[in-house]
């Protein structure tokens, strides 16, 4: 009976933990019938919007790459590379002026998308110290203040030019060296070690966070430089290896096949040209060639020459050469130009810049018997070490003639290969995509042919056509690791430089300009009663640049009666509005003009009222 109870208790207490397990063992069971996957659920507009607005919230933004000069042109190069909240600058030069361009010194690049979104800016990236990389920094920092970041020569190249414009002490300016790595917003540039016809010369690769961009900046595969520092290809491979996104790279010999000639290769035309030479030697060459400079200095030195240095850039830039330890020449070689008389000809060697002929250059007016200080005559031997830029052929060849009728023995790049160029061939440029790989290809400084021909070496080097980009000044390329678009347009073009007036010529300022230098001007002065319309005094015709009046009387008189004949039908007319009888004045006077000597100068009438 007693056990009986207590079998009864225990179950009383075993039945709540039965009920437990009753219960976990038919959610298990619950748990078993449900379906292994979620049934695809059917979204509603809203829902489906909401759910495509969290995906792009996920996606990358692009990175956009922004040319605003360099492309379809030589010279003003300028590359603004922009992701999200900030963008990075890439060179800053300038072009020269076009024959068209009368009067105008300098055309730099149109930076206003740089001056509306200066609050992105954050910093100035140069790849070299040549002038089509650094000549239009000056000129942006006055829009736009940025810090400029550079290797060493190129730094000492761009306080040159901010200091004559005096803007050195207020620009923060960083030095980095070839190898080194810096961060800039969302970027991570690397200064590959590169080699160009100027040393301190670097390609940049731009980590982003879409993929790396390599920018080659201006360059040549040269293996034995000067200053034997040949270019990092190692470095390239890795970078290849690991993925390139797009290569940037510079087309301007992409028309040339095969390879560029090393720049050592000159010393032995130097050194042929200096041996037993009793004459007094000029060489002309590019003041940036530093490269070129060293291999002249070397010559001079091995024939116990003193070197004395004309023109103002050439100056400039051995000093600051010098100064960084780049051109290396004992003392006492280099002497001031003024002290070229203390010595024979036989112990001197004058370096000079004019190698394109300049017109205002020195070596140009050596040949036109106006330099100061230098006189040609017929014992000296003058090398010009450089090939004439395309347009400036004539220039280089009425030089030339000068020189010869003088009497001077002249050495040019048709007689002796006393020039190499500081850009790659074919071959060169096939190495760099060999071994960088990118996915995406733009080619980069040049005009179209030479844009062109570097697109064909990218499709035989096995790049897909549509993976080929070709952009012009301006357009938009939004670039990530899966596609690349041209979205839009920013303002772009060039700004001419006339004295210290920047961007105040225009083309309409230049049209006059080639209208006044073809036909010349004519100016109608009259003085009239400002009451009743009547002339008091004149017409008096000036002529500039249009005929020369004292052997064209008979001209001027008929011009004068034509005035007279205007101003009496518009009186007759009852015409008394000054704008309405000028405009009627020119087209009649255009008309005549015309007929009788089938030029259209431009007319000009003042009217002053008494």
């Amino acid at each position: 009976m007693e056990r009986e109870e207590n079998e009864n208790n225990l179950s009383l207490v075993n039945k709540p933990r039965e009920r437990r397990t009753r219960k976990v063992r038919e959610k298990t069971d619950r748990k078993e019938k449900l379906p292994t996957k979620r049934p695809k659920k059917e979204f509603t507009s809203r829902e489906t919007r909401k759910a495509v607005n969290e995906e792009v919230q996920f996606k990358k933004s692009g990175l956009k790459i922004i040319p605003l000069g360099g492309l379809l042109e030589i010279g003003k190069n300028i590359t603004v590379f922009e992701y999200e909240d900030d963008i990075i600058v890439v060179d800053c030069g300038l072009a020269f002026p076009e024959d068209d361009m009368l009067g105008i010194d300098l055309v730099i690049p149109d930076v206003s998308y740089l001056e509306k979104n200066k609050d992105k800016i954050r910093g100035l990236v140069v790849t070299h110290g040549h002038e089509d990389h650094i000549g239009g920094i000056p000129y942006l920092l006055k829009q736009v203040d940025m810090p400029i970041y550079a290797t060493p020569l190129t730094v000492g190249l761009i306080k040159n030019k901010l200091e004559e414009h005096k803007l050195l002490r207020k620009t923060k300016i960083k030095t980095v060296v070839q190898g080194q790595t810096i961060h800039l917003g969302k970027f991570k540039i690397e200064f590959i070690r590169s080699c160009h016809s100027i040393p301190d010369t670097v390609m940049l690769a731009i980590t982003t966070p879409v993929g790396t961009v390599l920018h080659t900046g201006d360059f040549k595969i040269d293996h034995t430089p000067i200053d034997g520092r040949p270019m990092n290809l190692g470095r390239l491979a890795e970078l290849g290896n690991k993925g390139i996104l797009l290569l940037m790279s510079d087309s301007t010999n992409a028309e040339r096949k095969g390879y560029t000639m090393s720049e050592s290769s000159l010393g032995v035309v130097f050194d042929k040209l200096f041996l037993n030479c009793k004459k007094r030697i000029v060489v002309a060459t590019f003041a940036s060639n530093v490269h070129r400079v060293q291999q002249i200095v070397n010559a001079a030195v091995e024939n116990n020459r003193k070197i004395a240095v004309c023109g103002r850039s050439m100056i400039n830039m051995i000093d600051t050469a010098k100064e960084l330890g780049y051109i290396q020449v004992p003392d006492n070689v280099f002497i001031d130009i003024d002290m070229i008389k203390n010595y024979t000809d036989e112990q001197l060697v004058i370096i000079t810049t004019g190698s394109q002929g300049e017109t205002m250059s020195a070596l140009t007016r050596m040949a036109a018997g106006e330099h100061k200080k230098v006189v040609i005559t017929p014992n000296d031997l003058v090398i010009i070490s450089a090939t004439p830029i395309p347009g400036n052929e004539k220039f280089v060849s009425k030089v030339v003639d000068d020189l010869m009728q003088i009497g001077a023995e002249v050495v040019y790049s048709a007689l002796e290969d006393i020039h190499v160029s500081g850009h790659a061939c074919q071959e060169e440029q096939k190495m760099i995509l060999a071994l960088t790989k990118p996915k995406y290809f733009m080619p980069i400084h040049g005009e179209y042919r030479q844009l062109q021909a570097h697109m064909d070496t990218a499709m035989q080097m096995g790049i897909p056509k549509e993976n080929i980009l070709s952009l012009t000044n301006g357009r938009i390329l939004e670039l990530n690791s899966d596609s690349a678009r041209i979205t839009g347009t920013v303002p772009f073009g060039r700004v001419l430089v006339d004295g210290l007036g920047v961007g105040d010529v225009g083309n309409i300022v230049l049209r006059d300009r080639q209208h006044l230098s073809q036909d010349g001007l004519i100016i109608i002065v009259l003085t009239m009663n400002s009451a009743t319309g009547e002339v008091v005094s004149g017409p008096d015709v000036i002529s500039r640049g249009f005929v020369y009046v004292r052997e064209s009387e008979n001209l001027m008189e008929d011009i004068k009666k034509i005035v007279r004949e205007e101003i009496r039908k518009c009186e007759e007319k009852q015409i008394k509005d000054w704008s309405t009888i000028k405009s009627n004045l020119k087209d009649s006077l255009r008309d005549y003009v015309y007929v009788k000597t089938k030029r259209n100068p431009m007319i000009l009438p003042i009217i002053m009222e008494v």
